[in-house]
């Protein structure tokens, strides 16, 4: 598989519903829980490229554009922007979706960087 291949299969898009013990008291989405779920993406998204052991390094540009009420529908996606010898970089883009309506907006974004490590929590070369 080529890497531009591995790349558009890494791709990794997940649903969740907005419940009411992940929201403060404006009854919208904490926003460090967004970014935990952003984070995760990130790590499944770079995982599915390379087949390594990760951890977060960095995160960047972090953007919240829109509240994420409760009782809807958040979708996480996560596409592979930069591949470096030990480091991969994915940018996240969260999408509010209400339940019962068509309504979607892009909530949030943000680039997250993580390295692939081995056992000893060590670098390792990415190809």
């Amino acid at each position: 598989m080529s890497r531009e291949e591995k790349i558009k299969a890494a791709r990794t898009s997940v649903f969740k519903t907005v419940f009411p013990d992940i929201t403060n008291h404006h009854n919208t989405m904490f926003g460090g829980a967004v970014m935990a779920m952003m984070d995760e993406i990130a790590f499944i998204t770079a995982t599915r490229y390379a087949r390594k052991a990760f951890v977060t390094v960095g995160s960047e540009h972090i953007s919240f554009l829109k509240p994420i009420p409760a009782g809807s529908f958040i979708e996480l996606i996560g596409s592979i922007i930069h591949i470096g010898n030990s480091s991969i970089k994915v940018l996240v883009e969260a999408y509010v979706e209400d339940m019962y309506s068509d309504y979607r907006v892009k909530a949030a974004s943000g680039e997250f960087t993580l390295v692939a490590v081995d056992k000893s929590m060590k670098p390792i070369r990415i190809e």
